[in-house]
């Protein structure tokens, strides 16, 4: 589990989307600490936008920008709690063409170490659609932060060994392609 230094960097395109009925961009804490964290590592910010807790709000937007050729991969932020309004994973889901169940297995494990037993509340979720990669983070910018260094830092990063997200982007929509 290393930087192979004799790849290259590829950078990828990122956009977020903060769900909160309370916040607004200009208080978005945590999306801003995704943003700056994927720019300091050679990322591209494709997009960022702010919805409230709207299931079908939520898909549609996940969706538009699996259909841009422009967005790799989404990172979400908020909604993924256990209230009511948190609708965010269910969101999720109704785009996926497939999850990535270990997402959710190695944040809580990451979270664990930080916060205990209180990981178990966290529904954090990745998935696959349209050759784009989704990530539901919670909300608080200390879980945006566990995510990202932990997971996303190095699974978005073209040289970690021995293997990341980056490697096999093109090959996610392969099933799509006429032969």
């Amino acid at each position: 589990m290393s930087i192979d230094e004799s790849r290259e960097f590829i950078p990828v395109r990122i956009a977020i989307l903060s769900v909160s009925d309370t916040r607004t961009l200009d208080e978005d804490r945590s999306g801003q600490t995704l943003v700056d964290r994927l720019t300091q590592a050679g990322h591209e910010l494709a997009d960022r936008k702010m919805l409230r807790d709207e299931r079908a709000e939520i898909a549609n937007q996940l969706r538009a920008w699996c259909e841009d050729d422009g967005v790799d991969v989404i990172l979400t932020t908020g909604g993924t709690g256990l209230t009511g309004r948190d609708v965010t994973v269910e969101a999720h889901r109704d785009v996926y063409e497939k999850e990535i169940d270990a997402f959710g297995t190695v944040f809580t494990h990451v979270s664990m170490a930080k916060i205990g037993t209180s990981a178990v509340q966290s529904r954090a979720t990745g998935g696959v659609a349209n050759g784009t990669y989704l990530f539901a983070l919670p909300g608080s910018t200390g879980a945006c932060k566990d995510a990202w260094d932990e997971i996303l830092v190095k699974q978005l990063d073209y040289r970690h060994r021995p293997c990341n997200f980056v490697e096999i982007l093109p090959r996610l929509d392969e099933h799509q392609r006429r032969k």
